[in-house]
């Protein structure tokens, strides 16, 4: 009797202790779609950091170098605390106009951009055009390619005073040595690209009768994008490069010949202000051909 009384407790403890890690299992929190925001925010936020800290922290070094190598009496170019002083005014009033020449960053960044707008947009049609037949004809790459060699080793300014006594006028000849200089790096990539692209993708445009305009747009550009996007931004660079350069000596207004002019006022730390200007927009122009090239290539192109 005693055997059988004792078994239904022993049950009902065997039977309370199976009920427990169900019981426990039922109150553990389940993700929601809330905890997975803040974990995507968490992740968002730890690669920002990693990307933006560190040149933080080397700009901040090379900043307090500087202050501590040009702070003395005896140095040649200001630090960057006089800097700012001297260049306030330029820095948070960089739109006016006082006519002539006397107009404001903004403005001499706004005359080169429209130069390089011109000048690059005349290399990038023809700098594919004439790509795109090097690739393609064995003849046209014997007779073109030698003479593309040569003429992109002669340096941009090289061309100013000939483009000069061609067009007679400073802004002409500034849009042609943009075109002159950014052009080469366009014509090369975009001819290996053609170049390269797979003997698969000839055999399929031969089996399905692809017309020469459907071939270009079907196949040659898609294939060839990745190339072409890395020679337009190459040719970008040194769009951005030539400008500066060029305006320095044919004057009026641009932020070339802004540093040119502040050289000749003694006028350090406008200059030094204008290079940093200098340096971030042509960042803003390779990041934005980056992305363009992103977008149309997928992906595929260099980042």
């Amino acid at each position: 009797m005693k055997t059988t009384a004792l078994k239904p407790n022993m049950a009902g403890k065997a039977a309370t202790s199976d009920k427990v890690p169900s019981a426990a299992a039922s109150i553990i929190p389940l993700p929601s779609k809330q905890t997975a925001w803040f974990d995507g925010l968490g992740k968002a936020v730890r690669n920002a950091a990693a990307n933006v800290l560190p040149p933080l922290i080397v700009l901040a070094v090379l900043l307090i170098t500087w202050q501590l190598l040009c702070q003395g009496p005896g140095a040649a170019l200001p630090p960057p605390l006089k800097v700012l002083k001297d260049s306030q005014d330029l820095i948070l009033h960089p739109f006016f106009d006082n006519g002539g020449t006397d107009k404001g960053l903004g403005l001499h960044l706004a005359a080169s951009l429209q130069r390089v707008a011109m000048g690059y947009a005349f290399a990038a049609v023809i700098g594919i055009a004439l790509g795109t037949l090097v690739g393609q004809s064995v003849w046209a790459m014997r007779g073109l390619d030698p003479i593309f060699q040569v003429l992109r080793t002669i340096p941009p300014l090289a061309w100013l005073p000939l483009s000069l006594a061609a067009f007679r006028n400073g802004e002409p000849s500034a849009i042609f040595v943009i075109f002159i200089t950014s052009v080469w790096p366009i014509i090369i990539n975009t001819a290996v690209g053609i170049r390269n692209i797979p003997q698969d993708y000839r055999n399929v445009a031969a089996v399905v009768r692809l017309n020469p305009v459907e071939f270009f747009f079907k196949i040659m550009v898609p294939s060839a994008a990745p190339y072409i996007f890395t020679g337009l931004r190459i040719g970008i660079g040194l769009s951005w490069l030539a400008i500066v350069a060029a305006e320095m000596l044919i004057g009026g207004v641009g932020i070339g010949f802004f540093i040119w002019d502040a050289w000749n006022s003694s006028h350090i730390s406008e200059i030094i202000v204008a290079l940093v200007y200098v340096g971030i927009v042509g960042f803003i122009l390779d990041r934005l051909i980056a992305v363009i090239g992103g977008l149309v290539t997928r992906g595929t192109s260099a980042p």
